[in-house]
């Protein structure tokens, strides 16, 4: 297990035995996602609810298939499902559309996944997850099943300096039960069109690890 992993898995455990109300500990960063810290676990994948372009890509051509705010959410969550699903298989990963299910299933228990303002965990200074979100997350899980929900926070396009589209996108690992954030990042990635700009800072955030452990 990589040294980021170890970190993740301790804290993880320390969470659940000294309950929410110890005092917060600063969220581990790191450039990957430790998905071997919850190979077998049920992860829920929230919904995106934040996605921008600065204003000089707002007009380009290459952008306009992305302005509608509702495509580019689902466009965005469909990308990041496919690079968890397909780069971290181990873990067993529930994506916003069965998320929405769930919640349809449960009215008066779930809230509607895509009106938590799960956005908020972009902040890099939380380092606990605020009400009524936490709230949220939490009656969410106690149906989805597990305890951990990965959240992507925010999704940024902007024009990086060689004229290619740059993504910027900021993923947040919250326990549900003890109301930490316990990792992030801020992944990053460029490309010829926002497209791939996204695929390469996930691959960035999910490398395979063709070695093993």
């Amino acid at each position: 297990m990589n040294p980021i992993a170890l970190v993740f898995l301790v804290l993880l455990l320390a969470c659940g035995r000294a309950g929410a109300q110890q005092p917060a500990r600063v969220a581990p960063a790191g450039p990957t996602l430790p998905a071997e810290a919850f190979a077998g676990q049920q992860v829920a994948v929230m919904p995106l609810t934040l996605v921008a372009a600065d204003s000089t890509l707002q007009s380009d051509t290459l952008y306009a298939p992305y302005r509608d705010r509702r495509t580019a959410l689902t466009w965005a969550d469909s990308l990041i499902g496919e690079a968890l699903t397909g780069r971290a298989p181990e873990v067993r990963w529930v994506l916003p559309p069965a998320l929405r299910k769930l919640a349809r299933r449960s009215p008066g228990i779930v809230g509607d996944p895509d009106q938590m303002g799960q956005a908020a965990l972009r902040s890099a200074k939380l380092r606990d997850i605020p009400d009524p979100l936490r709230s949220s997350l939490r009656n969410l899980m106690a149906v989805a099943g597990g305890r951990v929900a990965m959240v992507p926070a925010a999704l940024a396009f902007s024009r990086a300096a060689d004229g290619r589209i740059r993504a910027d996108l900021s993923l947040v690992a919250a326990d549900t039960r003890s109301g930490k954030v316990i990792w992030r990042t801020l992944a990053a990635g460029q490309g010829a069109a926002p497209e791939p700009a996204l695929e390469a800072a996930l691959a960035a955030v999910l490398p395979v690890d063709l070695t093993g452990p």
